[in-house]
C-alpha cells in the first residue's frame, strides 16, 4: 500500500497522485509539487489515503511543501504574463501565416517553460514559430496541439441544457461517447440536438447509459409477441427507465401499457421477452 494525496492543477483537471511525505494536508489546501513539467502549484483534491500499487504510477513524486501567500502572488503574476504571451503568440502565428488557432497559454510555476495550446486541422510545421517565441521569452517553449473537446474544456461556456459545460466544471477525463448511446436513449439523432459546443457528441450521453443498457437487456425488443393479462399481443413501444411496455393486443385496436413484472407473471420466459 502507498500513502498518497490527489492534486489538481486546473479547476476540472485530472487528479494526479503524490507522496504527501509528513505534511498534514486537507482537501482544498494548495501545495508546491514537482512534476514532469517542472515545479507546479496545485490544489489538494481529497484527503490523504492509501492505495494499491497498481493504482499509482511509480515512482511517486513528492509534495515539496504547502503553498505560501507569496506563491499565490507568483501564480497571479504568471497568469498576467501568460495573457501577454498569448497576444504575442497570436501575432507571431499570423506573421508566419500558420493554419492554427491559439487557445491558451500558461507558464509553469517556476517559469521554466511556457506552454502554448492550439488547435489545427492537421499537422503544422511550427519550428520557425518556436524559434521566434524562444528568442522573445528566453525560456523553453512547448507548442501542444489539442482537440476540440480540450478546447471547450479550457474556454468553458454554456451547454444546450443552460448550465456551464460539464467538461470545464467537474469532468476530469473524457469518456468515449457513441451514437449508439443516443439511439438507446431514444433521442433525436439530429446532430444539432445531441452535440455540445465542441461539435462532438455530448458527454452527458454517457451519464445514464449504464441504466439504459441494463434496462434494454431485461426488456423485449419492439415487435416481440408476448402474453399479457388481457391476452396475446405484440410489443410496439418501450419505456426503458420505468420498465414499461406498450403492447398492441391481437383482438383490440388500442394499445395497453404493462410493467415488465406483469408480463413475467403471465409465464413469459426471459428468453421469450428478450428474443
Amino acid at each position: 500500500m502507498y500513502k498518497v494525496v490527489g492534486v489538481r492543477f486546473k479547476k476540472a483537471g485530472k487528479i494526479y497522485y503524490f507522496d504527501p511525505v509528513e505534511f498534514t494536508l486537507n482537501e482544498g489546501d494548495y501545495v508546491i509539487v514537482e512534476t514532469v513539467r517542472g515545479i507546479e502549484y496545485g490544489k489538494v483534491a481529497g484527503q490523504v489515503r492509501e492505495v494499491e500499487e497498481h493504482d499509482v504510477v511509480l515512482p511517486l513524486k513528492r509534495i515539496i511543501r504547502p503553498a505560501q501567500t507569496e506563491d499565490l502572488e507568483k501564480v497571479e503574476e504568471n497568469r498576467l504574463e501568460a495573457e501577454r504571451a498569448f497576444t504575442t503568440g497570436v501575432d507571431k502565428i499570423q506573421e508566419h501565416k500558420l493554419e492554427m488557432k491559439l487557445v491558451d497559454v500558461e507558464y509553469t510555476f517556476d517559469r521554466n517553460k511556457i506552454v502554448f495550446y492550439f488547435t489545427a486541422e492537421g499537422r503544422v510545421d511550427f519550428r520557425n514559430l518556436v524559434k521566434d517565441l524562444a528568442a522573445i521569452f528566453r525560456t523553453r517553449i512547448e507548442l501542444r496541439q489539442i482537440g476540440v473537446r480540450d478546447e471547450a474544456k479550457m474556454l468553458g461556456g454554456i451547454g444546450p441544457c443552460g448550465r456551464m459545460l460539464c467538461c470545464s466544471t467537474f469532468l476530469g477525463d473524457f469518456e468515449p461517447v457513441s451514437i449508439k448511446m443516443a439511439k438507446d436513449q431514444n433521442l433525436s439523432l439530429n446532430p444539432s440536438k445531441i452535440s455540445g459546443l465542441c461539435g462532438r457528441l455530448m458527454c452527458c450521453l454517457k451519464y445514464e447509459n449504464d441504466e439504459y443498457e441494463e434496462a434494454k437487456a431485461l426488456m423485449p425488443d419492439v415487435g416481440t409477441h408476448v402474453k399479457t393479462p388481457d391476452g396475446p399481443g405484440r410489443v410496439v413501444g418501450l419505456n426503458l427507465l420505468e420498465r414499461l411496455l406498450q403492447v398492441s393486443l391481437a383482438d383490440q385496436d388500442h394499445v395497453l401499457e404493462y410493467t415488465l413484472e406483469e408480463l413475467m407473471g403471465q409465464q413469459n420466459s426471459v428468453a421469450q421477452l428478450t428474443k
